[in-house]
């Protein structure tokens, strides 16, 4: 039996360093990376991370383009 959990994010790419804090004002988590958003490199560091952090498998179910994205658990 696969759980799946959505989780939104709002990434800043292109950042000095790598860190994950949640954003009391908007009420989202915000992923910092420092990989530039061209050629999927930012989207690979934050399955990276998260990968990393929970280790579970993770994908980008939504918002491959945008800065805020809902990554699935599995």
């Amino acid at each position: 039996m696969e759980i799946s959990l959505p989780l939104k994010i709002k990434v800043k790419p292109n950042s000095k360093k790598q860190e994950l804090f949640f954003d009391e004002i908007n009420k989202i988590y915000v992923l910092r990376v420092r990989a530039k958003p061209e050629d999927n490199k930012a989207n690979a560091e934050v399955i990276k991370f998260f990968s990393r952090l929970l280790k579970k498998k993770v994908c980008i179910a939504h918002g491959l383009r945008s800065r805020e994205k809902i990554i699935d658990v599995v």
